[in-house]
């Protein structure tokens, strides 16, 4: 790889088995233990301190209740309750893609979000390979962190890291783009976020893990084409289906039989679609873009729907965010049964 790709992810610290997916190790379970919700700090008890040394010398033995009642911290312990039971979901499985897919099954996800995105950005970088391109790699982080969505006064659609502006928003001396973000709800005294295309993918790099770097979303923009490629990779990863994802501009079509919904919002106006529902104007207004999803081996799909496309939909909620959910295409797409 010619290019460093979000080195403190965690990523380096996994191993990989022969099928070509990730396995937790010791250290990346000790990666976790040095996150600042449960690295010591100087007015830790001493039994906390006991407690992170002796997990950071043995990441997977057993804690008691007993041990975690003896925190004097108690936010401290619930981050230690929380940890544990976030380390036996990732360590139950055979790999972190089968703890990933499973935190999402039976009776829904019962860690935090943040951990869940530190897997999928763990995942994400795994997907992308050895080779990406910077606009990929620009385009796999709308899939793991939020994006505050503005829509210019020339018809430009620009994804822009959401934390990332919310913190310029509450500084004051970042340069000239403004505009972009104050039209998007917030009021801010300047900003300023390069826009990543074609031309400048090698002033990436250094700033992969500053999240800094805004995205056109237009038809006919290499971002788009992007995460094109990476919601494919993502699907030919988990599921071990090749298929084709290309963006479209309406859905017409009299035997649409499949459509999944890339956030709750777009999910919502495409169930409401298919079943001929009237939708608000304001809602339709919300839908950022239609992909067409397409299996290579049309036999990977169900019998009754095979050879159709699979429509998909991306779309902001009422603040002007895109929050995607990647797993939407591994647990809702028409596999046939194996």
């Amino acid at each position: 790889m010619t290019h460093t790709l979000w080195p403190t992810s965690g990523y380096d610290l996994l191993s990989t088995n022969a099928q070509g997916h990730l396995q937790v190790t010791d250290d990346f379970l000790r990666f976790l233990l040095e996150r600042p919700e449960l690295a010591p700090i100087a007015t830790s008890c001493s039994a906390e301190l006991t407690l992170h040394h002796s997990l950071m010398d043995n990441p997977k033995r057993e804690v008691t209740s007993d041990e975690l009642a003896q925190l004097q911290d108690t936010d401290a312990a619930e981050n230690y309750a929380v940890w544990l039971r976030f380390r036996q979901r990732i360590v139950d499985k055979p790999t972190l893609e089968a703890s990933y897919l499973a935190l999402f099954q039976g009776d829904g996800v019962d860690v935090p979000p943040l951990l869940v995105q530190q897997i999928t950005h763990i995942l994400l970088r795994h997907v992308l390979g050895e080779t990406p391109t910077a606009l990929q790699a620009r385009a796999a982080e709308m899939l793991m962190r939020p994006q505050k969505i503005t829509v210019l006064e020339d018809g430009a659609v620009m994804a822009a890291d959401d934390d990332t502006v919310e913190r310029h928003a509450t500084q004051s001396s970042f340069g000239s783009l403004g505009e972009l973000l104050t039209q998007g709800g917030i009021k801010l005294r300047s900003v300023d976020l390069d826009v990543l295309n074609a031309d400048n993918q090698e002033a990436y790099w250094p700033r992969s893990e500053s999240f800094d770097w805004v995205l056109s979303l237009n038809r006919g923009q290499p971002g788009l084409d992007a995460l094109c490629e990476v919601m494919a990779r993502w699907v030919q990863h988990f599921l071990g289906v090749e298929v084709r994802i290309q963006t479209e501009r309406e859905i017409d079509d009299d035997q649409w039989v499949w459509h999944v919904g890339l956030d709750a919002q777009a999910s919502g106006v495409l169930n409401d679609l298919y079943q001929g529902l009237d939708v608000a104007p304001e809602r339709m207004e919300r839908l950022l873009c239609l992909f067409k999803l397409e299996f290579v081996d049309p036999s990977a799909m169900r019998a009754e729907v095979r050879g159709k496309p699979v429509y998909l939909a991306m779309a902001v909620d009422g603040e002007q965010r895109l929050k995607l959910k990647p797993q939407n295409l591994l647990l809702n797409l028409p596999l046939s049964v194996q």
